[in-house]
């Protein structure tokens, strides 16, 4: 239940940030093109990334320089093991739900109980017990 909740808070966070990146992009002075032999390369005013473009049928294609790359898959990587370790200490701290056998067997301890209890109070009605205490 823990993982679910901790995916929940996951998918929110990237959808945030992802309404939060389009409403960034949409700034019309915020990518600075210039043209190359191959291409373009595209800067990011805000963030200082340089990503190289290319011009294809669907319009214009960017992908980010090595380096960025690099930086960002390290940053992924990281972000990767801190998700599989929460989800590792979430199932630790959470106990799993019981199973159907598990459930089976505590109600019929339960029944059993009941049915026991509800043998001794006609017992003891039958025998003209005591009339129960209505205080």
């Amino acid at each position: 239940m823990e993982t679910g909740k901790l995916l929940l808070a996951g998918l929110i966070m990237a959808c945030s940030a992802a309404a939060s990146h389009a409403q960034d992009e949409a700034r019309p002075d915020r990518y600075q093109l210039e043209k190359t032999q191959n291409g373009f390369i595209r800067l990011d005013r805000q963030s200082g990334d340089v990503s190289f473009c290319r011009e294809e049928q669907t319009g214009l294609i960017c992908r980010m320089a090595a380096d960025e790359r690099k930086a960002f898959e390290q940053e992924l990587d990281q972000l990767t093991r801190r998700v599989e370790a929460l989800e590792k200490q979430a199932t630790k701290t959470a106990p799993g739900l019981p199973s159907d056998e598990e459930v089976e067997k505590s109600l019929s301890i339960m029944e059993r109980f009941f049915r026991r209890f509800m043998d001794i109070i006609g017992e003891t009605r039958q025998d003209g017990g005591p009339p129960p205490d209505k205080t």
